[in-house]
């Protein structure tokens, strides 16, 4: 997905999970969306880390 869709889908995930969520870039200019206890892929991939609690 691209990536404005990912951090808006982040966020909402973050707030009503009310859990860590990260974006995550899969190749070129695609992005995923996962909770962080469940992201096993590479760190460096990660672009931002949505958490509900800091805001």
């Amino acid at each position: 997905m691209p990536l404005n869709l990912a951090q808006r889908n982040a966020w909402s995930l973050a707030r009503t999970l009310m859990t860590i969520v990260v974006v995550f870039r899969i190749n070129g200019s695609k992005f995923g969306v996962a909770e962080a206890r469940e992201f096993d892929g590479d760190p460096s991939s990660i672009v931002r880390e949505y958490d509900p609690f800091l805001r």
